[in-house]
């Protein structure tokens, strides 16, 4: 995991002053929390009909799926960043689809896959 690129994905998020003394496991939890929360704000927008946050939502989300996607060490994690690498590919095809498409059911997927990979991190501790 390269933690100096999920430090700086965060911060071109949603800059907080705690993601500076962070450890790297808490900087994943926040990118991942930071992704549930703009994935909600997206789903709201879309359904109020406000396009142009509606976009500008689910690229933030998109940018937070690939900060993960950045942090993720594929040499040392073996079979399991490669299966995480092609999950985060798999959910910035499909938040890219639900913008285009303007549908909510892709956000939700990709709201429920990554809640799924936040639980096991969480799991996982420091």
């Amino acid at each position: 995991m390269n933690a100096m690129a999920a430090l700086k994905q965060y911060q071109t998020v949603n800059t907080q002053a705690q993601a500076v003394e962070a450890s790297p496991h808490r900087l994943i939890q926040m990118l991942m929390e930071g992704g549930l929360t703009r994935l909600a704000q997206a789903r709201g927008a879309m359904e109020r009909n406000q396009v142009a946050l509606k976009g500008e939502l689910i690229s933030k989300a998109i940018g937070i799926v690939g900060g993960l996607r950045e942090g993720l060490d594929l040499e040392q994690g073996g079979e399991l960043a490669a299966n995480l690498d092609s999950l985060y590919e798999y959910m910035a095809t499909r938040l890219v689809e639900a913008n285009v498409q303007n549908e909510v059911a892709p956000l939700d997927e990709v709201a429920s896959l990554l809640r799924n990979v936040k639980a096991g991190w969480d799991a996982v501790g420091h």
